[in-house]
């Protein structure tokens, strides 16, 4: 009984009549709430009956009966074993043996804890199972033969596996080779590709390939050995990453509104190219900025100029050569470098061929536009051997075709770089007096033919340079727009000018210049408001003159302020009138008080009979709108009869007196008055 009781199991022993012979110690412990009724000689089934009602076998419940029969039929027929869950959360594991003489042994085993295993590993499995159909990654798992232990459904479709190749056990080779001859593989022979791969599994390294499908697919291959020779491979359709990729390196080095390349490409072109340099060959680099772009943008919005650029990228293409490189920086700004210049005048030609392409006249969605270009050429090696370099000296080149009188091309030469220093340090004086007051206004008297009268004077302003001298506004006004500090000074001078206006004698008026920019700008109105305010200066005695090129277009910023400052009595003068493109047509379009000749036609008057006709025509067109006409440039006394004869109602001019500045106004009058006694 001893050995009995110490076996680790519950043993119950049954005679040949199924009555209780006798039980161990760990089947007691195991059933003590049954213990009362295992006595000797208790029969089976009501051992059995106690349980089910005190012991509560989970598939017992609510089908008592049917369980015991199931129970009683197994015992009789000594059937194997079988595994019973209790409410109290046992798992217990009954096998039934029969002896020789009839009777029979009950062997009872706890596998709670086995039962437990199997479900954390049956969890752990389906959810093992669930990540690897799940994965977006096709995984497939080999042993140290090569023989396939487990693959996820990825994989078979991404390979298009038939049901023979998924199975554990299939070797590695099986795979491959039903890859290649389906056509899954694309590049080289089909045994090369084989062989790789087996050569990279026999190495037992990690490792990662990028290999292509047909159809133009990508598959990411990534190889991790395991401790026992086996290896995990997992396969990513990488297809959209790599367009995705591709298109991002694209955008990252391409301009996205005309498609061209940017200055990212530009310089790894260059890097390409100045190697070529080193092995004999010359190239060019043409820096390329649009004429009167700016003005286009501005005036006809920014839709109609991105329609103009790629337009103006389309030319520029068709002129460079098939292995030249045509880049936009950005804005207005082009490049071209091209390849092969074994001399200046194979850069010079298409230098040309840009500026004459870039010149034909555009249609940019009804709208028309006109615009040029200058160009920069920088040669290498003459010219450097660096990217940077090469840059600086074509912008150089293309700032003095600019100054030249641009829609024209300018190749780099030494002394270039010296009218650049000397500009851009005249830019940075114009920059100090402006900020301390360094510039001034000188007044030229407007006198009126029928009264003999000085009738006011015209607003001009002035820089004296502290060692250069005088600057010609020619020179200071181009490079104040260009440094953004037209506005700052456009605005100071309208204030001082109706400041020193109010203290003159009479109803003198005065006439101020606004640059393209001032009449563009919103605060405008404002500015004209307060400056008469603050002077105290009458609305009716201030002019402001225009450049008919800023009515060009439709400009409704400059339209809106053109139409308020008329409304608030200031008159508005057409300075220049004649030199542009569309006289007639700005007269038609906007009410001008005046009209302002050219100077240009005043000084042919004597020698030209076309500048007289234009005179006349002119004074007679704007007699008929009711608008004042002023003659511009009057040096000779001549030159005053003819116009008086024309019948022109103001002039101006050397003749009576050059700018100065506003404490010799009294004597301006004065001897104005007294030269027109004279001549009168």
């Amino acid at each position: 009984m001893a050995v009995i009781d110490a076996m680790p199991a519950g043993l119950i022993f049954y005679d040949e009549q199924d009555r209780l012979v006798l039980a161990n110690k760990y089947y007691t412990e195991m059933h003590a709430a049954t213990e009362d009724v295992r006595v000797k000689g208790a029969r089976f089934e009501d051992v059995l009956r106690a349980v089910v009602a005190r012991e509560t076998p989970a598939a017992a419940v609510g089908r008592e009966e049917e369980w015991i029969a199931a129970r009683l039929a197994a015992h009789a027929a000594s059937q194997g074993a079988s595994d019973h869950r209790y409410l109290d959360g046992r798992w217990l594991r009954l096998l039934t043996c029969r002896t020789p003489d009839g009777g029979s042994i009950g062997i009872h085993l706890d596998v709670t804890e086995l039962k437990h295993r199997e479900e954390e590993i049956r969890v752990q499995n389906m959810r093992f199972e669930a990540a690897l159909e799940n994965m977006s990654h096709a995984l497939a798992m080999f042993d140290r033969d090569r023989r396939l232990v487990i693959c996820n459904k990825r994989f078979v479709e991404l390979y298009a596996l038939p049901p023979e190749l998924m199975r554990p056990g299939v070797r590695l080779e099986q795979i491959l080779e039903y890859r290649v001859k389906s056509g899954g593989h694309v590049g080289g022979r089909g045994e090369d590709f084989i062989a790789s791969r087996l050569a990279q599994v026999t190495r037992g390294v990690p490792s990662d390939t990028i290999l292509e499908l047909k159809n133009d697919r990508f598959v990411a291959v990534g190889h991790r050995p395991m401790a026992d020779g086996g290896w995990v491979s997992t396969h990513e359709d990488v297809t959209e990453r790599r367009c995705s990729e591709e298109r991002i390196s694209h955008l990252a080095r391409h301009d996205a509104l005309t498609g061209l390349p940017n200055r990212l490409r530009f310089r790894e072109f260059m890097e390409c190219a100045l190697a070529r340099v080193s092995r004999g060959e010359g190239i060019a680099l043409h820096c390329i900025d649009l004429d009167q772009f700016k003005g286009i943008n501005d005036v006809l919005g920014h839709a109609v100029g991105d329609v103009l650029l790629m337009q103006v990228a389309a030319r520029i293409k068709s002129c460079a050569g098939q292995g030249d490189l045509v880049a936009r920086f950005g804005g207005d700004e082009f490049a071209v470098v091209q390849l092969g210049v074994d001399h200046p005048d194979a850069a010079g030609n298409l230098a040309t061929c840009i500026v004459r392409a870039l010149s034909e006249p555009y249609d940019c969605e009804g709208r028309p536009a006109s615009i040029s270009a200058s160009i920069g050429i920088a040669i290498a090696p003459g010219d450097g051997r660096d990217a940077d370099e090469l840059l600086r000296k074509a912008d150089i080149a293309m700032y003095r075709a600019k100054t030249e009188g641009r829609r024209t091309f300018r190749v780099f030469e030494s002394e270039m770089d010296v009218a650049l220093k000397a500009r851009q340090r005249l830019a940075l004086d114009l920059e100090t007096a402006a900020a301390n007051g360094g510039l001034d206004l000188f007044y030229q008297p407007v006198v009126s033919i029928r009264t003999g009268e000085v009738s006011g004077f015209e607003a001009l302003m002035r820089w004296h340079h502290p060692e250069r001298g005088w600057v010609p506004p020619s020179e200071f006004i181009p490079i104040a727009e260009e440094k953004g500090l037209i506005l700052e000074l456009g605005e100071w001078a309208l204030r001082r000018a109706c400041r020193e206006a109010a203290g003159w004698p009479g109803n003198l008026t005065v006439a101020v210049n606004l640059s393209p920019l001032q009449l563009r700008s919103r605060k405008l109105v404002r500015t004209v408001v307060h400056a008469l305010a603050e002077s105290g200066l009458a609305v009716g005695r201030l002019e402001l003159e225009i450049t008919e090129s800023v009515l060009l277009h439709e400009d409704r910023e400059s339209q809106a302020n053109l139409g308020q400052l008329k409304n608030l009595g200031v008159a508005i003068a057409m300075d220049d009138f004649g030199t542009g493109y569309s006289s007639l047509s700005s007269l038609h379009r906007f009410s001008f008080d005046k009209i302002k000749i050219d100077r240009s036609f005043i000084g042919d008057l004597s020698e030209d009979p076309g500048a007289i006709a234009i005179v006349r025509a002119v004074t007679s067109l704007a007699s008929s709108l009711g608008m004042v006409v002023t003659a511009e440039g009057v040096e000779t006394q001549d030159q005053l009869d003819r116009l008086r004869a024309e019948g022109c109602d103001e002039v101006q001019g050397y003749l009576f007196s050059p700018p100065r500045p506003a404490s010799e106004i009294a004597q301006m009058l004065a001897r104005c008055r007294q030269f027109l006694a004279k001549a009168a």
